[in-house]
């Protein structure tokens, strides 16, 4: 598992019937526009490359950030919101989110980190972060029923070798990240053989620089 992603979506509804309308939808003005959200002091410029697909636009590297914004969606990547604690999401971000879903997804594969988090018309319902190195760093509300099989010890996560000790989680984060992927955003990036409701290669977003 490699992938790596830092994510913050705002939908009228639901996040992957509402991606997936976004298919095709085209308008930089706006997520310019948008992106002033997250980087109101910033000097933010188109990137002049093409459009990117959500499959990669979910991790931009340092220093760009991809945005689209669609009339059911708004969809902000940038590596900003890889916070350890997603209850510390920056107020302002929250308080966009009113009469609307939220859902911040951040994994990185390099140290097995996954953090994900759900606000409902701005109430935070449910947020969670881990790592194998630190442990649970945030446990907020009640986990969600695609969570419940990993807690149980149903996908444990495989030793490195038959030496290695046993892994300090019940299950990998990248693992879990990828479903949380598939049930909240209607896509993953590495998962096999599942039913997608998002095709991430239709979904475009626009590249910005950051200074």
């Amino acid at each position: 598992m490699g992938a790596k992603t830092a994510m913050l979506v705002y939908a009228d509804g639901g996040v992957a019937e509402a991606l997936g309308s976004a298919a095709g939808y085209a308008d930089e003005e706006s997520a310019a526009e948008l992106l002033t959200l997250l980087h109101p002091s910033h000097q933010i410029r188109p990137d002049g490359e093409e459009p990117w697909e959500l499959a990669d636009a979910v991790f931009p590297p340092e220093g760009r950030a991809c945005a689209l914004s669609a009339p059911t969606v708004d969809v902000l990547c940038d590596q900003a919101l890889m916070i350890d604690r997603p209850s510390q999401l920056p107020e302002h971000l929250v308080a966009a989110s009113a009469g609307r879903r939220l859902v911040l997804h951040a994994m990185h594969s390099v140290v097995d980190w996954f953090a994900f988090a759900v606000w409902e018309d701005g109430v935070l319902v449910r947020s969670l972060s881990l790592a194998p190195d630190d442990g649970v760093l945030e446990d907020l509300g009640d986990r969600l029923p695609f969570e419940e099989p990993y807690w149980a010890g149903e996908h444990p996560a495989s030793p490195w070798s038959p030496d290695s000790p046993p892994y300090p989680l019940p299950f990998h984060p990248l693992a879990l990240g990828e479903r949380a992927l598939l049930e909240l955003f209607g896509f993953s990036l590495e998962g096999e053989g599942e039913e997608h409701a998002v095709d991430p290669w239709e979904v475009q977003l626009f590249g910005f620089e950051v200074a």
